[in-house]
């Protein structure tokens, strides 16, 4: 640790007088130039110190200050640039949402492969940092999401090759700037104080800088300089070993809301960046405080600190200890406090939202539309506890105007569905709630907190919901304080899946130089001679051939690869898979065409025109799916074919069959325009200022320069090979469309020649059912209309029959055994039967004041047992049991459960069991 030590010795400090010196409450080390300071100055350490006595000369606004944040740094050579979208794996497939302003240089700028837009530059970053959420509201200073304000400098070694080289600034200039921005806003240099906190994150570390002024941080200064190393000889907190790396990053974070709220002294960074909205919302809820209640909440406002779920074991008794300080019972507190935290939150999660939803994230069950949705669902838990009658899309709404964006009616919309999909989610997930306080009531336990995230995960039930249930049953709740962050963190919580692993091929490959791309050169030719570099043989007579250059196009984007041949005077070997590995492309073949010779390469021609067709018609179907369905509209997975493909895209509706027609109709349009599909190679920053980073669609490529691909408005960066012109599709025809998760929606089409035969196909089974019906194709839907009318009533008449019949057997119960069951008369009969006559029966015995339990032979051994309301005998643990017999299993709620087993042999043995059963349950 000596070393990291000697990191934070710098010459600036010397210059100017600071001193490093230990907290005597914390430890920590920190730098001042107050000789007489004992304390870092940071919560629980110190008190917040600005809450109405603001710290900074003049009173900004957040759109103010982000300018004297950004113009300070213009002034000083950092070029500006415009901030990144907050989903970040746009542009990543590491993570899912933009938590600090360096995401957006991760890692193709980091790693030297690109270089950055500018250099240095300085950026205001819109970001969402979910591991918050459950301090919003609570802590005083705590935003889900905020403003990163962020200069930085690349510096590599001259001569290491990278896209960047030299030395821009380190860390002297970068403690320097920060000194100086806060001198120019007021800020005594004596009362700031720098604590110590090493960095680590994705590999790689550095020394860091928390940047403390009257109790809050203002900014953090990371140096990144160490990537990981198992022999490397430096230890950071993580317990892994680091080493100096020849690239050095200036990475630094300024709160631009705290900044703001420093120079306000409102009680809360809320007060400071919502004032409209959090008045609204207070007079909405009908929220008021006498002046005694006001100063309350105004002292509690300076020690809020002290609540953050990060520091502290137990948030209630953090807010007892706050209680104690200023005199009041613990319970006024937190009636006073607990609906203004909650209205904090709700302001904080409606930009948090509106970011979300502007950026067209689509909510759903995985990644980044799960994280939404999350969020989405607490905010409307929060408005109902606190009273507040406002429709969530007004008020997110409001921050989407404040924001700027352009599809604020497509927010709107989003949010009333979503809402509208709670509601039913949670009168889905009741039920399961009071099944589960029963449950842990009878067993005594308190409801752990797995049980309170699959509750959520499941049916989106809040913890606090359950907490109501349960307590109505004498059953205690495991709720933790940062159960959203768990459940964050469950799915993500913005770092994107592991990818899985993918084929394994030979070591030495490794060894071998890039191979030459022709298919890039004439997508058209199909053709070529090439040298075979390296034969490996894979020991299931399949051969990896490596060749200098090659036509063959390898698996990627979605695309399958090329098949083919390669021949020699004295072989032919037929190509089955195409892949790249680090540059290298691998044909593995059938057999061994011989290292060294020269091979003539043909690829099969239909299928690689048939695949040009698919992936062009790809790009244009979800271009007309964005011009009908809105701009929200993004690719979440493709797969192309010869004979159809599919394209997965975001989209928070079903769509329905006009819609379907009027893509396909635009994007015939584009077919018959036979405009030039055409590709170029721009400079990477430069290709996503011009287009943003909806170019990447299908994937997210590597490298200084990037692939675009034009077809008529559309530019996306892909990889794959593509027609010359729209016309080449000859025609799209899409297939049908399905939902294949929340927030997705498949498109499945056919081009060119596939498309033409999908539709005969789709033909022929028409005229069949024509034939089948004896009508004509064109009499078909109302005929099948009428059919399927005609057997909807018969089944309605079986129905009835069936509940006819099983009133008959409940009033005579006619061959089952009756026994008395603690008072109570119950029927156990075998009617061999289908499932809706069994619980049909057992109904009808239920509601005649009876047990039943009904047996079946039909379809191995089949159990339905019913109780009448009031019966000490629960449903669920008698086909338990019963089911249990017959090799099966079965259960349910107390009043009505069915299950069974296998085992029909063993069908009359469990029903002769049954009412000792039943005298087993009651006595239990």
């Amino acid at each position: 640790m000596s070393d990291l030590e000697a990191e934070y010795r710098l010459e600036y400090f010397q210059e100017e007088g600071f001193e490093r010196k230990t907290c005597a409450e914390c430890g920590a080390h920190f730098w001042t130039l107050d000789a007489d300071r004992e304390t870092c100055g940071e919560p629980p350490c110190a008190e917040y110190g600005f809450i109405g006595d603001p710290g900074l000369d003049e009173e900004y606004s957040l759109e103010e200050m982000r300018e004297a944040f950004l113009s300070f740094f213009a002034d000083r050579d950092h070029e500006r640039i415009d901030p990144y979208p907050v989903a970040a794996n746009r542009w990543r497939d590491d993570v899912l949402l933009t938590q600090a302003s360096i995401y957006g240089f991760q890692p193709h700028v980091t790693s030297g492969e690109s270089p950055p837009p500018a250099n240095p530059l300085v950026v205001s970053q819109p970001c969402i940092r979910m591991q918050d959420i459950d301090n919003v509201g609570k802590t005083g200073r705590h935003t889900m999401a905020f403003e990163m304000g962020g200069h930085h400098a690349f510096n590599a070694e001259d001569g290491s090759g990278y896209a960047y080289e030299g030395e821009v600034y380190w860390k002297d200039e970068c403690v320097e700037y920060c000194m100086d921005f806060c001198a120019e806003l007021g800020i005594p240099r004596e009362d700031v104080t720098l604590i110590e906190d090493p960095w680590v994150g994705g590999g790689n570390a550095g020394p860091a800088f928390e940047v403390i002024y009257r109790g809050l941080e203002l900014a953090t200064l990371v140096f990144m300089q160490f990537e990981q190393d198992p022999e490397g000889d430096i230890e950071m907190k993580d317990g892994n070993t680091y080493s100096q790396m020849d690239r050095r990053v200036i990475d630094t974070g300024y709160g631009i809301e705290r900044w703001a709220w420093m120079s306000q002294g409102t009680p809360t960074v809320y007060e400071a960046i919502y004032p409209e909205t959090i008045d609204f919302l207070k007079d909405n809820a009908g929220l008021s405080y006498d002046e005694r209640e006001q100063e309350i909440v105004r002292r509690a406002a300076t020690l809020a600190g002290n609540m953050d779920i990060d520091e502290v074991e137990d948030v209630e008794a953090a807010r007892d200890n706050i209680a104690d300080k200023l005199d009041v019972p613990t319970a006024q507190l937190r009636d006073l406090l607990e609906p203004l935290e909650a209205i904090y939150a709700i302001a904080d999660h409606s930009r948090t939202l509106a970011y979300m939803f502007g950026d067209e994230i689509v909510p759903s069950n995985v990644g980044t539309g799960y994280l939404a949705r999350m969020v989405l669902r607490r905010t409307k838990r929060l408005a109902d506890t606190v009273g507040i009658d406002a429709p969530l899309d007004e008020l997110v709404d409001m921050q989407a105007e404040r924001l700027g964006y352009e599809n604020r009616d497509t927010i709107r919309d989003i949010v009333r569905t979503e809402v509208e999909r709670y509601r039913e989610t949670l009168d889905r997930g009741g039920r399961r709630v009071r099944q589960l306080a029963e449950e842990y009531a009878d067993s005594g336990r308190p409801i752990p907190v797995e049980e309170l995230i699959e509750l959520y995960d499941s049916h989106g039930i809040q913890p606090d919901m359950v907490a109501e249930v349960a307590a109505e049953h004498g059953v205690d709740v495991e709720q933790p304080d940062d159960f959203y962050a768990l459940v964050a963190q469950r799915h993500g919580g913005g770092e994107a899946a592991a990818k899985a692993e993918g084929r394994t091929y030979d070591e030495r490959l490794g060894d071998l130089p890039e191979t030459e791309r022709l298919y890039y050169d004439d997508q058209e030719r199909t053709e070529f001679e090439a040298v075979v570099l390296e034969v490996f043989d894979r020991g299931d007579d399949s051969y990896d051939v490596v060749l200098d250059q090659t036509m063959f196009y390898p698996e990627g984007g979605g695309q399958p690869p090329d098949h083919g041949t390669l021949s020699t005077d004295d072989v032919t070997v037929e190509v089955e898979d195409v892949q790249r590995v680090d540059g290298v492309i691998v044909h593995t073949c059938d057999d061994d065409p011989g290292k060294g010779d020269f091979v003539r390469g043909q690829v099969d021609v239909t299928r690689r025109r048939r695949l040009m067709r698919h992936h062009t018609a790809t790009h244009i179907v979800i271009h007309s799916a964005r011009q009908v369905l809105g701009e929200h509209v993004r690719q979440a997975g493709a797969q192309k074919g010869t004979e159809s493909s599919r394209i997965d895209v975001s989209h928070y509706d079903s769509v329905s069959r006009a819609e379907v027609k009027e893509i396909e109709h635009r994007a015939n349009d584009i077919v018959r325009e036979n405009t030039p599909v055409t590709q170029e190679w721009p400079d990477r920053n430069e290709a996503e200022a011009e287009y943003g980073f909806g170019l990447y669609q299908g994937g997210i490529p590597t490298g200084e320069n990037i692939r675009l691909i034009h077809v008529d408005d559309d530019v996306q960066a892909c990889g794959g090979t593509h027609v010359a012109r729209t016309g080449d599709i000859g025609a799209i025809k899409i297939l049908g469309t399905e939902r294949v998760q929340d927030g997705v929606v498949r498109f499945t089409f056919a081009a060119g020649d596939a498309a033409i035969q999908a539709t005969q196909d789709t033909e022929d089974a028409l005229t069949e059912a024509a034939d089948t019906l004896d009508v004509s194709p064109e009499e078909v839907p109302e005929t099948a209309e009428r059919f399927f009318e005609e057997w909807k009533e018969r089944g309605k008449t079986i129905e009835d029959l069936k509940e006819q019949l099983a009133e008959v057997r409940a009033e005579g119960s006619a061959g089952g055994e009756e026994i008395d069951v603690d008072g109570t008369t119950a029927v156990v009969q075998r009617i061999d039967a289908d499932m809706d006559e069994l619980r049909a029966t057992a109904n009808a015995l239920a509601e005649d004041g009876k047990i039943a339990v009904i047996g079946s032979g039909v379809d191995g051994a089949t159990f339905v047992v019913a109780t009448p309301e009031g019966s000490a005998v629960n449903a669920g643990e008698v086909v338990s049991r019963l089911a249990g017999m017959v090799g099966g299993g079965g259960g349910g709620p107390p009043d009505f459960a069915q299950g069974g087993g296998p085992d029909a042999d063993a069908l009359e043995d469990a029903l002769a069991q049954a009412p000792d059963v039943l005298q087993q349950v009651t006595d239990a």
